[in-house]
């Protein structure tokens, strides 16, 4: 059975455009809105604060969140990465020994796939990684250099991040050695502030350097299989990011700031093959589209209700 691709709705004419509904330049257009990072600044304050949760609650004894994003307890709910547990269940598989695996991995598994699929499946890699504060962060660096012409810009085929996904089950598998987690950056860096800092941290510093200097989020794009995991949660989650064209006034300002560009292709004039877009399932619902558009043609929503607020 073969989809019909569906054809761009024609590019909106200049009197069509919302600055010429309005009576007033494009220029006062965007300027009516200035760039408040609303939704950046509280999804710094929700990472930076479940991170430190994780500290305090080993510091002290409190046993709020007990363990590191690969694997944890939340109040006395167990919680398991569920990259993680696939390659603990590969492993068991190989070795025997999956009667061992216990209720509560199985409980744990199952209550952040649906913590995810509620929220969004990426909303994880904006709003809760570690190593994802450092990298975007690293961005704005690596895109000041671009900038400068200090360096150029490399980048890949976001398909290999499949290859990836794949690779990493089957080193489980034969190994029966969780590879990944040996060099995965998020549980490294949860680690260390929970744990205290280690030489694999060397890894971790390299690896942004290496996104600054050479290919912007490498890690985030085109390796890490924690996200590729989560994009399948945000297929079919109920929260996205919409797009109403009638409100666009197609600046692009939104795609410049996106951490996953990509999934905003319906903003480009003439692109846009519905009223009405959602974003796909690499978005993080990170809002930085969000905060900077000025028609408020973006909006975090519930799919079927009204923005999230």
């Amino acid at each position: 059975m073969k989809f019909k691709k569906l054809e761009p709705i024609p590019a909106k004419r200049r009197e069509e455009m919302p600055n010429s509904k309005l009576g007033i330049t494009f220029k006062e257009w965007k300027a009516k809105k200035p760039n408040k990072n609303k939704w950046r600044n509280k999804r710094w304050a929700v990472l930076l604060f479940f991170n430190f949760l994780f500290w305090t609650s080993f510091a002290f004894h409190i046993g709020i969140l007990e363990g590191s994003f690969s694997g944890s307890r939340f109040i006395g709910i167990y919680l398991m990465d569920p990259y993680n547990a696939m390659q603990e269940m590969l492993i068991a598989n190989r070795t025997g020994y999956y009667a061992m695996l216990t209720t509560n991995f199985f409980i744990g598994f199952f209550v952040i796939l649906m913590f995810y699929f509620l929220l969004g499946g990426r909303t994880f890699c904006s709003w809760l990684c570690p190593y994802h504060f450092l990298a975007e962060n690293a961005e704005k660096l690596h895109n000041y250099l671009v900038k400068k012409k200090k360096i150029k810009e490399h980048s890949y085929n976001i398909g290999i991040k499949y290859i990836f996904w794949v690779g990493f089950l089957l080193l489980a598998f034969f190994t029966k050695i969780l590879v990944f987690e040996t060099i995965n950056p998020v549980g490294i860096i949860s680690r260390a502030i929970i744990y205290g800092p280690g030489l694999l941290l060397l890894w971790v510093v390299a690896l942004l350097l290496f996104e600054i200097v050479y290919s912007k989020r490498f890690w985030c794009r085109y390796v890490c299989p924690i996200g590729v995991t989560y994009s399948a949660l945000k297929k079919v989650s109920p929260v996205s990011v919409k797009f109403d064209l009638d409100k666009c006034g197609h600046c692009k300002d939104c795609q410049d700031v996106c951490l996953v560009p990509h999934e905003l292709w319906f903003v480009k004039r003439g692109e846009a093959t519905k009223e009405v877009h959602f974003t796909g399932a690499d978005c993080t619902n990170c809002g930085l589209c969000v905060d900077i558009c000025y028609g408020d043609a973006l909006s975090l929503t519930i799919k079927g209700f009204d923005k999230i607020t």
